[in-house]
């Protein structure tokens, strides 16, 4: 096979064989043995993730939306990620935007040959009137996803900035993105499956991105999710418990000023005026 023939890294054959002989606890060792090596494919990754994070705090400060953009797992771990920032960071929805290949349907259900199209990631990107303040990653564990690379092409022609995550080296994406984050995790213990070592590699940076920015535009306090919003009774009490940290405050005095003025952040204001 030609070398403009091999296949992706990340469609490889698998280290392991004849899985289906092997006992529960080997398959799970196995499995786990493999995972080991996905935070230190990540750490390799920081300069690539420190220059993408760094182009992208200005453009939110700047009031620049950031988009996910991915098929398949790589899709959705992009929409978790957008999704949980406003409830963690306080932040608008719409700040974080993840786009999937075949759209909503395609979160819970395969999209045939959605992530085929090449055309439809950009289009995706218009309907929300995408523009030079914004900051567009694709997400692809191959690199090689038709909808991500056409929508960070055109980006490009459009003086938008561009990151990517994927697991090939050298993949169309990884060349189409200005900022390219490569996490090199080999062959899948089965292979080609890469919801595992690929995706847990895809949701670490993601981590890190989303949580570095959220940093930056200043919304944690300390260490404290100062602007988390109150939807369960467990971030009640834990934002009770960070008033009564801060402010030596009784649990019911607490409670109370935590619930007038709706966030940790707003009531350690309001008290301290």
């Amino acid at each position: 096979m030609k070398k403009s023939e091999q296949l992706p890294l990340t469609e490889a054959s698998s280290r392991y064989n004849h899985l289906e002989k092997m006992p529960v606890k080997q398959l799970l060792a196995s499995i786990n043995k493999e995972d080991n090596n996905v935070p230190t494919a990540v750490a390799k990754s920081i300069p690539a993730i420190e220059k993408l994070v760094k182009a992208i705090i200005p453009k939110m400060k700047k009031g620049g939306r950031l988009f996910y953009m991915g098929a398949g797992t790589s899709g959705r771990l992009g929409i978790v990620d957008a999704s949980e920032c406003p409830p963690t960071f306080g932040v608008p929805h719409g700040m974080l935007i993840g786009l999937i290949a075949g759209g909503d349907a395609a979160i819970r259900k395969a999209v045939e040959f959605a992530e085929d199209d090449i055309e439809q990631g950009w289009k995706d990107l218009q309907r929300h009137k995408i523009s030079a303040n914004d900051v567009v990653i694709g997400i692809a564990a191959s690199g090689t996803t038709p909808y991500v690379v056409g929508a960070l092409q055109q980006c490009r022609k459009k003086k938008i900035v561009t990151g990517c995550i994927t697991c090939n080296p050298g993949s169309p994406v990884a060349n189409a993105a200005q900022y390219p984050v490569v996490a090199v995790v080999g062959p899948e213990f089965v292979t080609g499956s890469t919801r595992m070592k690929a995706g847990t590699a895809q949701k670490l940076v993601l981590n890190m991105i989303s949580t570095t920015v959220m940093i930056s535009l200043g919304r944690v306090k300390g260490n404290k999710m100062v602007d988390m919003q109150l939807s369960n009774n467990k971030l009640v009490r834990r934002g009770t418990r960070m008033l009564e940290k801060e402010l030596s405050l009784k649990t019911a005095e607490a409670k109370e000023l935590l619930l007038k003025f709706g966030s940790v952040r707003k009531a350690l204001q309001h008290y301290k005026k």
